[in-house]
């Protein structure tokens, strides 16, 4: 009695297999992104276009003195600054959504490697890998610090004059 044993499958159909089970997982991730940032992207909306349309119905208060003039400044300064911010994560969010769209999303801008998924999970708007997006931060810091010395010696500069 002769027993056949299994064979394995040959390694082009494994090599096959495992690439459509990577591109099954990558279908199945983007999905879920595409979710979280649609999801994101409403709810940003709907703070941008409240905080808009409250700003413009908002009678100016009363202001009876200086630190109430002082103090309102600065929290409409506040409520700006933050609003940018929102604006900018929009951006940041409908851009990654036409990455998606264009088939290019959780690849690098930079080297072109693929973005970790859970830097994609936690940021999913990520256009960079955690890499080069680091080189990015350390250059803009040392580009500010430059400028911060530069600016901080013009202050002095009528003072420290021969």
């Amino acid at each position: 009695m002769v027993f056949k044993t299994k064979q394995k499958p040959e390694p082009l159909l494994r090599h096959a297999f495992a690439r459509e089970a990577r591109m099954q997982e990558t279908i199945t991730r983007n999905a879920d992104l595409r979710s979280i940032l649609t999801e994101a992207r409403r709810a940003l909306q709907e703070e941008v276009h409240g905080h808009l349309r409250d700003g413009r119905t908002d009678r100016p208060k009363e202001v009876r003195d200086e630190i109430e003039r002082s103090d309102a400044g600065l929290q409409g300064d506040i409520e700006l600054a933050l609003l940018q911010m929102k604006a900018k994560t929009l951006a940041r969010i409908e851009q990654a959504l036409v990455r998606l769209d264009a088939g290019t999303y959780g690849a690098c801008s930079e080297c072109d490697t693929e973005i970790s998924e859970r830097r994609l999970r936690a940021l999913p708007f990520a256009s960079r890998c955690q890499s080069c997006e680091g080189r990015r931060e350390q250059e803009q810091g040392a580009a500010r610090r430059v400028a911060q010395r530069r600016d901080s010696g013009a202050l002095f500069s009528d003072v420290i004059r021969p």
